[in-house]
């Protein structure tokens, strides 16, 4: 026993310890295949993307939900039918919380239509009753969730206008909003419980990060740091020529040891394709090629700087979105970021998995 746990230390010591969670997300699954894509292993054989997943050394699949979207596409029906693929496959879940009827991010936390003219005392109750009423639908269909996010990079807060934090009133509401729901997560009938985690955007901003948790855990509405597990960041190399590997590691590195919480990188991508990008990338990064095997390089450069965080507190990295064939720029200036080609095969890249 003693040599191996010798050899763990060491691993972590040198920042290449395997990383608990190895995961991508996979949403858009069920509309890529509805729209006809067929996809196929490494050796040309049509599989399941969730075998395929697994057998590339991915452990955990990373989903979106939203509340009442107009096609149902990523509603909790939709999720829940997701999910029992993921089990099947051996395959554990993160689900994510938009708390919205369509997309949840910095530049948008619209409230859902039906929540619009909820007061604030209100909304705190909705929110609890509904994460809580989700959650036991997956606990009713024998699904366990691994990690549970409340909220989708809610650096401006979330359910705006009520809980944006640039209003007098809305850091305290969004911790009271968030308080609500990281209770109805701990009073869910999942058992064991997921962990729960707070997902910002630009990871690589360590007064980002800062300034967020100091705001809302001060703010008075009550969310202190037993109410969440781990501090999830998106961290993408193509918005901002600062968003460098060291910056990221230094970052991640300050979190854990100001507030001592789990950390993981939740989004990332790397292009394959990329002649016209809007923003320089990262000077440390510049070494990193973009192809199949720049997408390995990056993903092993980024496990580098969650693995090698402090008290080995980085625990997981996910791949955001990299089989939605049909939108492979995936909302960044770069032509391609999927690690599956248009014919659905997957390229090398996906291999990358068994090795973080």
């Amino acid at each position: 026993m003693y040599l191996p746990t010798l050899l763990t230390l060491l691993f972590a010591a040198r920042g290449l310890a395997t990383l608990t969670y190895r995961g991508v997300d996979w949403s858009s699954t069920p509309v890529v295949e509805k729209a006809g894509t067929k996809f196929k292993n490494s050796a040309g054989a049509e599989q399941p993307l969730e075998t395929i997943l697994k057998n590339s050394g991915v452990n955990i699949v990373r989903q979106r939900i939203w509340v009442n979207p107009s096609d149902g596409n990523y509603n909790l029906d939709y999720n829940v039918a997701l999910a029992q693929r993921a089990k099947a496959a051996g395959l554990q879940i993160y689900l994510d919380f938009h708390y919205s009827d369509t997309w949840a991010d910095p530049a948008h936390q619209a409230k859902p239509a039906a929540w619009a003219s909820l007061s604030t005392d209100a909304l705190v109750t909705k929110i609890y009753d509904y994460t809580k009423d989700a959650l036991n639908r997956f606990a009713s269909a024998g699904i366990q969730l691994a990690l549970v996010s409340i909220g989708n990079e809610i650096t401006p807060g979330l359910l705006f206008p009520t809980g944006q934090l640039s209003k007098t009133d809305g850091p305290k509401n969004a911790a009271r909003l968030l308080k609500s729901a990281s209770k109805a997560v701990k009073e869910s009938n999942l058992s064991p419980k997921p962990k729960i985690m707070i997902h910002l955007d630009n990871g690589w901003k360590a007064d980002t990060q800062t300034w967020w948790y100091d705001t809302v855990l001060g703010s008075g509405g009550g969310l202190t740091s037993s109410d969440y597990d781990v501090q999830g960041v998106s961290y993408y190399p193509f918005y901002n020529s600062g968003a460098t590997l060291a910056a990221l590691g230094s970052s991640l590195d300050a979190m854990v040891k100001k507030y001592g919480k789990e950390v993981m990188v939740v989004e990332t991508d790397w292009p394959t394709y990329c002649p016209n990008p809007a923003y320089a990338f990262p000077s440390d990064a510049k070494s990193i090629p973009f192809s199949v095997d720049g997408q390995k390089q990056w993903m092993k450069a980024v496990a580098q700087k969650v693995s090698g965080v402090s008290g080995g507190k980085g625990t997981g990295l996910f791949y955001w979105e990299p089989a939605w064939i049909g939108n492979a720029g995936l909302g960044s200036s770069c032509g391609y970021n999927l690690m599956v080609a248009s014919d659905g095969k997957v390229m090398d890249s996906l291999s990358v998995f068994s090795s973080l």
